[in-house]
């Protein structure tokens, strides 16, 4: 990626409010994202990091690198559509919570001895399908993430393909995640496809050098768009 590109970078993990003490969240440390915004930065690109429920001792602080705090889902997806008006790529590294409480409660919910009230979820927006079908600018590349789990109906990969060719993304970096592998302070490994779900790249070991691995993906994309605009 070229010195002076701006880019926007989501990283951590959405939480959902269900009462002021308790929410539906997720694993996610924000450390890839994070690692992202810093080697986009390296790298010479303005990066603005909408940061959800990073912990302050991860946040970089970067001249080139601008800190959106948020949330929830719905706040994520207001702050990168408003930083992403001015991006040449947007990367979607942060775990957003596929559903919300359909309503939260003022007060602590307490324990009766009738046993829990059921949870009704409502469902929150795809961010990043909306990115994809909707460019906030022209020619922005927009990347996700797919953290799978391999299962009984298939592998890691099939399930990224699947998720790369209904979301509509440039480029999706799969990676397999589980106890002690993906989330966390732990190393990664990402398969990066394009939107037929081909394989265009891979990306393994440190967080860094897997958030290298995706800017060189995004790097040729760019590239390759510039080479057909001439």
């Amino acid at each position: 990626m070229s010195s002076g590109r701006s880019v926007v970078v989501s990283a951590g993990g959405t939480r959902e409010p269900l009462d002021p003490v308790r929410f539906l969240g997720n694993r996610s440390s924000g450390r890839q994202g994070v690692a992202l915004a810093r080697a986009a930065a390296r790298r010479g690109a303005t990066v603005t990091l909408v940061a959800a429920n990073i912990d302050d001792g991860l946040v970089p602080d970067h001249p080139a690198i601008a800190v959106r705090r948020v949330e929830t889902t719905l706040e994520l997806r207001d702050a990168v559509r408003d930083a992403g008006t001015r991006a040449d790529v947007v990367v979607m590294a942060a775990a957003v919570a596929d559903f919300r409480p359909a309503t939260t409660t003022a007060h602590k919910i307490k324990k009766t001895t009738s046993g829990p009230a059921p949870i009704e979820l409502e469902t929150n927006p795809d961010i990043l399908a909306e990115l994809a079908a909707d460019r906030l600018r022209d020619g922005q590349v927009v990347v996700g993430f797919a953290a799978e789990t391999g299962d009984e109906a298939g592998d890691v990969l099939a399930h990224g393909r699947q998720k790369a060719r209904r979301k509509g993304a440039d480029l999706l970096a799969v990676n397999e995640v589980g106890v002690g592998r993906g989330f966390g302070d732990v190393p990664n490994e990402v398969t990066i496809l394009d939107a037929e779900g081909s394989v265009v790249g891979r990306g393994s070991g440190s967080k860094d050098e897997v958030a290298d691995a995706v800017w060189d993906a995004v790097a040729a994309r760019l590239r390759a768009a510039t080479t057909i605009e001439r």
